[in-house]
Parts: structure tokens; C-alpha cells; sequence
């Protein structure tokens, strides 16, 4: 038996009332008060921890999404005066970048969204370590895909048919299932989807993150979770509770369609190179690097690079706004 502290209170959930939800797995490994990845005591980010995210590459990446988010808010002829709440802040990284608006870090456990403010919501890689539900769709339904235990180690255990609210959310969101293939059901991004259209009255969503479309889904007959730990990615994410990050590739199909659904208009979705192009290109990229230390010119070279021919293209950058009361909607 895994002998984490989340691993014990795993195991003692299902010697108790069977195997759990893999929602329930993923839920107690990543955010238990006490004992979950992101509630320990260390820095789970840079050469120490177990990944990186572009907002290590600072302060390139700051900059230039604090200037896509000017665009943004000038372009809709918003006022200079917003402001800007950041979901799974993680270390603050953004404060500095987004320093000239009121800036409201949101731990992902721990916070909860203000209520009816302007503005911009942004997050990085927020949404794909939220919660998911795993199905196989087998003998034509779609089945639960449970967390048990067999010989002291935690063990995948198909279930019985999944519940309505998971088999509307792959039949709305996925493309037609095939025989054997795994899913996954983001039900708790659609609920932050309905926190933020609640709590926006008027602004910009941007959601920088790594997943795939409707159409882009059958690219995942096995489903996108992963784990990691110490730079090195697994996809066996059942191993050491509490110890690894686990991740699932986020439906953008799902937040664009639910956000619209909720008032949140898409305005772009784009990689995440021609989003740092783009906001970049008003100056050549002169705010960002030209500064007086060499060295220091240098470095931002780099991080520019890496974001722009690394990152860039694996991430996407969803932009959804939000129309205040009174504003016109403008074209979809």
C-alpha cells in the first residue's frame, strides 16, 4: 500500500465503502487541507520542484500578457481603472505585471471569486489540474472508471454506467465515443465557467492553458491524464498520492460552448506564440527587452524564445468577455 498520508486516506475511504471516483482520487491527491500536492509545504515549480509553467519566465511572460490585456480592455473601450483576479496564483509571479490594477490572487482550495467586479480574469494552467471524472465507453455506455485497491496498490476498477450529468457533458462536449476508448468529463471547470460569468459583470476572461477541441479529442483514445514528478512525466497517476502533480488536457470546446451559454462571448482562441506576438508587436517588443544590463537582455531573450518556439505552441490562449449591462454585444 502506498504509504503517503493521501494514499492512507484513500485507502481508508475505499476499505470502507468501495472503490471512489476518480474525481474523489484526484481531489484528495492534489487539494486535501492537509496533505494534497498543492497544500504542502513546498514549492512544487522551477529546476527544484517537479515543472515548470510560463509564468516562471518572468518577466518576459508578465509583460507581454499584461499588455495583451490592455489591448484587450482598449479595444472594447473599457476605462484604465479594472481589476484583475488571477485564478491558482500559485507563488505571485503576475503581481508585479499586473501591479498598475488592483490584483486579487484566488488560491484554487482556498479562495473564492469577488462578487460583481470589472475587469480581466486571467489563469495559467489553472484549469488542468481541476478534477475530472474518467469513463471507458464500453458495450456502447459510458462507465465509471473507479479508483480501488488490489495487492496493497491502487488499481483501476470499471464501475457501473456514469451518471447522467457526465454522459451529457461527453455527449455535448466530445466527439461520438468509440468502443474502448477513455474519457474524461471536466465537470468542475464548468463549474468555475458559472463562478465567473456570476461574479463578471463586465470584462475579459483569458484562460492560458495545454489541451484540445470537440474535434480534437479523438487525438486521446486513452484519455490526457498525466503525472508529474521531478521533471519527468508518467502516465500512471494512481502512484503516490499527495507526491506527484496529475493533470488532465482541458476541453476547450467545453468552457468556450458553456461560457457562451453563460454570457461569456468568445473574442479569440489562439496559440499561446501568436497571443505573445501579438501583444508585442504595438513596440517591437522594446518594453520587454531592451534594457541596459547585457546579461539581463540576454536572459529575456531566452525566455522570449522558449515561450514563443516551446510553450508557445502547445499552449492556447482563450479570451471570453463578458458584456456589462447596457454594452452592446459586438459580433461573436
Amino acid at each position: 500500500m502506498e504509504v503517503t498520508p493521501a494514499g492512507e486516506i484513500l485507502a481508508a475511504e475505499i476499505v470502507r465503502a468501495g472503490p471512489v471516483s476518480f474525481r474523489r482520487f484526484m481531489e484528495v491527491a492534489l487539494y486535501h487541507p492537509q496533505h494534497g500536492y498543492y497544500r504542502r509545504r513546498r514549492d512544487p515549480f522551477g529546476k527544484q520542484g517537479d515543472f515548470y509553467t510560463a509564468e516562471q519566465l518572468q518577466p518576459v511572460f508578465g509583460l507581454l500578457m499584461a499588455a495583451h490585456a490592455r489591448q484587450l480592455y482598449r479595444a472594447a473601450g473599457d476605462a484604465a481603472d479594472c481589476t484583475v483576479v488571477e485564478l491558482g496564483a500559485g507563488r505571485g509571479e503576475m503581481a508585479g505585471s499586473f501591479a498598475p490594477w488592483r490584483y486579487i490572487p484566488i488560491d484554487a482550495a482556498e479562495g473564492k471569486l469577488p462578487e460583481h467586479w470589472s475587469g480581466v480574469l486571467f489563469s495559467n494552467e489553472f484549469f488542468d489540474a481541476l478534477p475530472v471524472e474518467v469513463v471507458v465507453f464500453r458495450g456502447g455506455e459510458f462507465r465509471e472508471q473507479r479508483v480501488g485497491i488490489s495487492d496493497g496498490t491502487f488499481v483501476w476498477q470499471t464501475g457501473a454506467r456514469a451518471g447522467a450529468e457526465t454522459a451529457d457533458y461527453l455527449a455535448r462536449y466530445c466527439p461520438p465515443p468509440e468502443e474502448g476508448n477513455w474519457y474524461e468529463a471536466g465537470l468542475a471547470a464548468l463549474e468555475w465557467i458559472r463562478r465567473i460569468a456570476a461574479a463578471l459583470d463586465a470584462g475579459c476572461a483569458i484562460t492560458v492553458d495545454y489541451g484540445y477541441t470537440r474535434t480534437e479529442a479523438a487525438r486521446f483514445p486513452r484519455g490526457t491524464l498525466m503525472g508529474y514528478r521531478s521533471h519527468v512525466a508518467r502516465e500512471d497517476v494512481l502512484t503516490d498520492p499527495g507526491e506527484r502533480d496529475i493533470t488532465a488536457h482541458v476541453n476547450f470546446t467545453a468552457l468556450e460552448e458553456r461560457g457562451a451559454q453563460l454570457g461569456l462571448r468568445r473574442v479569440s482562441f489562439q496559440t499561446l506564440a501568436r497571443t505573445l506576438l501579438d501583444a508585442g508587436e504595438e513596440d517591437r517588443f522594446a518594453s520587454v527587452l531592451q534594457v541596459d544590463d547585457a546579461a539581463e537582455a540576454m536572459r529575456r531573450r531566452m525566455q522570449l524564445k522558449t515561450l514563443l518556439v516551446g510553450m508557445g505552441e502547445t499552449f492556447r490562449v482563450l479570451v471570453q468577455r463578458k458584456e456589462g449591462a447596457g454594452e452592446p454585444e459586438g459580433e461573436a
